[in-house]
């Protein structure tokens, strides 16, 4: 029997869920490295610069852009710096399990952000199906330890972050080669954070997470973990990323990568064993949040599909 074609919607789908597998990695590598969230974030982006800063296609699509847009790119990764701060900073203050499941939290956001930046109609139902995600996330707020509730408010913060920039790319990713935008605003984010390395150095505040020298070499090992948080886990599925959301909405990328949370939470248990710091009303939240993420085919109107690439159960994340 003859294979039918891959149609874009499908392959999109495929891209954003490979993405999804390997940003469930990031929230463990953040747990691991040992550098606090600023110098973390850093590396990160400069890493992920200096590999694109090689590539020939990159400086041919730089030169190719309009100045307009080179400055659109980097407004957006100064918003990416931003939100990889606060989100590393939510680890930090918590662990890697409550980190990656506060940024569900999205949801609501990009369906509410989205239609204002992409000037399209706002989704009733995607609106509702963002909402339906908070009971779970009450729920994983009330199943962990007190001391970690700081981290789940910058949590929630970094998923206000995601949705913005996320929301943007949707309306400037058409313009744009990939591997360039993502060179373009990760660039730009490691330019404000340098900027921002005195100001946060002044002000130490929750027990210095948000601090830390920038030009401090790491030691072997976290060196190891950024290469692989960088580029395994950053360069890849970034500009991937970008690719797919040509042929989705912000909206279904972003309620996608609810299941982030999943595997984070799996290879914490594996890795980590974080399971001991977690109650069952944690993963009940979770798994409404899960739930939210499978119903969502379920509610789109036959023939009037808007996100055919969200059809199958395992079909259901964005930057």
């Amino acid at each position: 029997m003859r294979a039918m074609p891959m149609t874009d919607a499908r392959k999109a789908f495929l891209q954003i869920h490979l993405c999804v597998v390997l940003w469930g990695f990031t929230a463990i590598l953040g747990k691991l490295i040992t550098l606090p969230a600023l110098p973390l974030v850093w590396w990160r982006m400069l890493l992920v610069v200096a590999a694109l800063a090689v590539v020939p296609r990159v400086w041919r699509g730089l030169r190719a852009m309009p100045s307009r847009l080179r400055w659109a790119y980097a407004g957006i990764g100064a918003l990416v710096a931003l939100h990889w701060l606060t989100f590393y900073g939510s680890i930090k203050l918590s662990n890697a399990s409550v980190g990656a499941t506060c940024i569900a939290l999205g949801t609501v956001f990009t369906a509410l952000i989205e239609p204002v930046v992409t000037r399209s109609r706002l989704s009733r139902r995607d609106v509702l199906l963002g909402v339906a995600v908070l009971p779970g996330v009450a729920l994983v707020v009330g199943g962990v330890p007190g001391g970690m509730r700081m981290g789940i408010a910058v949590g929630a913060l970094s998923a206000l972050l995601v949705a913005i920039f996320g929301s943007l790319n949707k309306r400037f990713v058409e313009h744009g080669d990939a591997l360039t935008i993502t060179a373009i605003e990760l660039g730009a984010g490691a330019l404000v954070l340098t900027a921002l390395a005195p100001l946060l150095a002044l002000a130490p505040a929750l027990d210095g997470v948000f601090s830390g020298s920038l030009f401090t070499l790491p030691g072997e090992r976290d060196a190891l973990y950024l290469i692989g948080l960088a580029l395994a886990c950053t360069l890849f599925p970034f500009a991937l990323s970008l690719v797919a959301l040509r042929h989705m909405s912000a909206f279904a990328a972003q309620l996608a990568v609810n299941l982030e949370p999943v595997y984070a939470i799996v290879l914490a248990i594996l890795l980590l064993g974080e399971q001991h710091e977690l109650s069952l009303q944690f993963y009940a939240g979770v798994a409404i949040i899960l739930g939210a993420v499978l119903v969502h085919p379920l509610l789109s109107k036959p023939g009037r599909i808007e996100h055919p690439e969200i059809l199958a159960v395992s079909e259901s994340k964005d930057l």
